[in-house]
């Protein structure tokens, strides 16, 4: 599931993400900025901005100990965020192709509020 590849942490797709973080296997941690966020995101994921785990700040607390699938937009910003954690001791992987494909792959977004959400 979570294969530490040598060249850094595993991906997943957007099925085997939503499956894992569904199921309690893993905790889904959504990167980007506070706009994109209140856009759209997963329902049920986490956000910790990159810029903020970059500087140091701390996996929110629902998340601690707990593997972890990064996801931002792309799938850039996730995969900083997959290293930079499993650097850290933590064990993470992160979404190919981001909140873009997964709406793609029809699974849920939530805006601010609780609403339909797009990707920003």
């Amino acid at each position: 599931m979570f294969s530490l590849l040598r060249r850094g942490p595993g991906r997943l797709t957007p099925q085997q993400a939503q499956q894992q973080t569904s199921d309690g296997t893993a905790v889904l941690v959504d990167v980007r900025e506070t706009p994109e966020w209140n856009a759209g995101h997963a329902s049920g994921a986490l956000h910790l901005p990159l810029s903020r785990l970059v500087a140091g700040a701390s996996l929110p607390a629902a998340a601690q100990g707990r593997p972890v699938v990064a996801i931002c937009r792309s799938g850039h910003r996730s995969r900083q965020a997959a290293k930079l954690l499993t650097g850290r001791g933590v064990q993470a992987t992160d979404v190919t192709g981001g909140m873009t494909a997964w709406a793609r792959e029809g699974l849920p977004v939530t805006g601010r509020g609780g609403s339909g959400g797009v990707i920003a």
